[in-house]
C-alpha cells in the first residue's frame, strides 16, 4: 500500500532524528514551500516539533523532529504486558530465570536468522537479508558502506520497553549480530537508543 506524505515524513524523521525543510524537500521530491507546509501542519497536530540552530553566518536554520506524540506512532510491541511479565518473572523466580529466558530467545532468534541468510555469499548480501528480516519485525533496519566499513542501522526498537527493563535483550542482540556477521569481522554498537540516541548503529570492520 502506498504511504501518504504524512507517513513518509514521519518515517524520514524517525530515521534521521531531525531534518531541515531543504533536506526534507529533496527527500520527498517537492518544493521547499510544499515541505514547509507539510511540517507546519504536522506541528499543529503536535506530531512534530522544531528547533532553531545557528550555523555560522546568516539566519538560524530550523530543524524538525518527532514530538512525543509523533514517536508514539512507532509503538513498542506489547510494551506494557511484556514489562509486567518480566517483572513477575524476576519477582517469582529471580534474575537468573530472566537471564535463562533471554538466552533461550537469543538462540532461537539466531537459528532463525542464520537459516534465512546462510546462503549469502558477500557481506553486502548478508546485511541486505538481515535488514529485510529486521525491518519486517519493526526495527526499520538499513545498512550502508563507508570508507571500507559497514554500518548496520536500526531506526526503531519495537522491544524498547523490554530492553529498558532488562538490558540482557540488548546484549543478546549484539551477541547474535557478532555470530551472524562472522569471526572475520569486528562489530561494535556505536549508537544506542537505550543511551538516549534516536537509533542504534553497529559498525562492522
Amino acid at each position: 500500500m502506498k504511504k501518504s506524505v504524512t507517513d513518509r515524513i514521519l518515517m524520514i524523521l524517525k530515521g534521521r532524528g531531525e531534518i531541515s525543510v531543504a533536506v526534507l524537500a529533496m527527500e520527498l521530491g517537492i518544493t521547499k514551500e510544499g515541505a514547509r507546509l507539510h511540517l507546519l501542519k504536522l506541528t499543529e497536530m503536535d506530531l512534530v516539533k522544531s528547533i532553531q540552530k545557528n550555523e555560522g553566518v546568516g539566519r538560524p536554520v530550523t530543524y524538525y523532529s518527532l514530538s512525543q506524540k509523533g514517536l508514539s506512532k512507532f509503538p513498542n510491541t506489547h510494551a506494557t504486558v511484556t514489562v509486567e511479565l518480566l517483572r513477575s518473572v524476576k519477582k517469582l523466580l529471580g534474575e537468573n530465570a530472566v537471564d535463562l529466558m533471554i538466552n533461550d530467545r537469543e538462540n532461537q532468534v539466531y537459528q532463525r536468522y542464520e537459516q534465512q541468510i546462510q546462503h549469502s555469499k558477500t557481506m553486502e548480501e548478508r546485511l541486505e537479508h538481515l535488514s529485510k528480516i529486521r525491518s519486517e519485525e519493526g526495527y526499520m533496519a538499513e545498512w550502508k558502506a563507508e570508507n571500507g566499513e559497514y554500518f548496520f542501522i536500526e531506526n526503531h526498537c519495537p522491544i524498547g520497553a523490554a530492553a529498558a527493563e532488562c538490558h540482557g535483550f540488548c546484549d543478546a542482540e549484539l551477541s547474535n549480530f557478532r555470530k551472524l556477521i562472522g569471526t572475520g569481522f569486528q562489530i561494535e554498537r556505536v549508537q544506542h537508543i537505550r543511551s538516549g540516541e534516536h537509533r542504534c548503529i553497529y559498525k562492522i570492520s
